[in-house]
């Protein structure tokens, strides 16, 4: 009996890492974008867990801080075959831009001149608008059958577009968090738990003391781990906030150019965009020290806080959530979650990616054959793909 259980978790690890390896090959758009592609795959498709599971995941990555994306992947990955899933999802979506990242840290930046891969990265970028389009069309149908609800996505979103700055999208879920409380619970209201994680409070406490502990090393691979760990405990709002601040924090040891190309590059390739800790591990390697290494250290150090701190905040969340009073909370937080994807579709998916009329009209009969034919990923990013290449060639401006 436990050989058939063991080999049913580890197919399912296997098929965790294989989901979220081709997911790191291919999502491109930024932390907004990634949340479209899970849900489009692992929600709808796959049916690993509920659209309420999905938001409280989604919520959680927004009060906690660390890599947003990487963070509900981890959960995705943890629900399904525990740690080890975890753990797969992990290191399967960021292993292809880690390797990207370094390679580029080596050998300049020949890619991100380069007209072809230029017109693809572009046609990915409106396949990223017309995923998280149709998750935005899809959440708003789980958690918007009210007004009150509905008015809580519209408002959400309006102040997010309006009032953007670093803690917006938390003042977003603390505002409606304490206007939960003033609206009636739905008679239709359902609550799906999340997972209990084991020993929640140990990696809490390993949490913490790495970051006491951060601050006694400086120099070295101590150092570059003790920095990008601050970098990823610190940040919240995800990727976009991070660049700058990884930034500031290696001045003294990469160049100003290769600060620029490494800003670049992390909006440009697929995956988390975290990964920019990737290059700036391997610009700030020594002379003659394996860059490979030190890139590992400084991405470890970036995403390990906010992976641990997501496991111990899913233990809490769950307690709260038994509460009835939590859960019309839960419900208020779930349509603010829509309200901070639809913004995030504004700006900055659709604003960085649409430049065109030939741009509007793509996404519009992507998200119309998404909706209606319902093809697989694969066969929209292959389509897309071909639409990136045409584009190289001049066809449309």
């Amino acid at each position: 009996m436990n050989t058939e259980k063991n080999g049913l978790n580890l197919k399912r690890v296997v098929d965790v890492f294989v989901s979220f390896l081709w997911l790191g090959c291919t999502s491109f758009g930024g932390p907004a974008a990634h949340l479209g592609y899970f849900n489009q795959t692992f929600i709808k498709r796959k049916q690993w867990a509920s659209d309420a599971q999905y938001a409280q995941w989604v919520a959680l990555s927004q009060i906690v801080p660390g890599p947003g994306s990487s963070q509900v992947g981890f959960a995705l990955g943890y629900h399904r075959a525990g740690l080890l899933g975890a753990i797969a999802a992990f290191v399967a979506f960021t292993l292809p831009s880690f390797v990207v990242m370094v390679v580029l840290a080596q050998f300049g930046q020949q890619w991100l001149g380069n007209v072809f891969f230029d017109g693809v990265v572009q046609a990915l970028k409106l396949l990223a608008v017309v995923v998280v389009a149709d998750a935005c069309v899809s959440m708003w149908r789980s958690f918007c059958q009210r007004k009150a609800m509905a008015c809580m996505v519209l408002l959400s979103a309006v102040f997010l577009i309006f009032v953007p700055f670093g803690f917006a999208n938390l003042m977003v879920l603390v505002v409606a968090a304490f206007v939960g409380f003033f609206i009636p619970a739905s008679t239709s209201n359902t609550h799906d738990p999340l997972p209990k994680v084991r020993f929640a409070w140990c990696l809490f406490g390993l949490a913490v003391a790495l970051f006491v502990a951060s601050f006694i090393f400086d120099t070295g691979l101590g150092g570059v781990f003790a920095e990008f760990y601050q970098a990823g405990a610190l940040v919240f709002g995800g990727g976009h906030v991070v660049l700058p601040m990884l930034s500031a924090f290696v001045s003294d040891r990469v160049s100003d150019a290769n600060l620029l190309v490494g800003y670049a590059a992390a909006q440009a390739v697929p995956g988390p965009m975290f990964t920019m800790a990737s290059f700036l591990g391997a610009s700030a390697a020594p002379q003659g020290a394996n860059v490979w290494l030190w890139a590992g250290v400084a991405t470890l150090g970036v995403f390990l806080s906010g992976l641990l701190l997501m496991l111990c905040a899913q233990n809490i969340w769950q307690s709260l959530s038994e509460n009835v009073v939590c859960q019309r909370l839960l419900a208020s937080l779930n349509a603010a979650v829509v309200g901070i994807l639809i913004a995030a579709l504004y700006h900055p998916i659709a604003t960085s990616s649409i430049v065109s009329v030939w741009d509007i009209a793509c996404v519009a009969i992507g998200f119309i054959w998404l909706k209606y034919k319902r093809p697989s990923i694969f066969m929209l990013i292959i389509v897309f793909v071909l639409i990136g290449l045409v584009r190289s060639y001049g066809f449309w401006e």
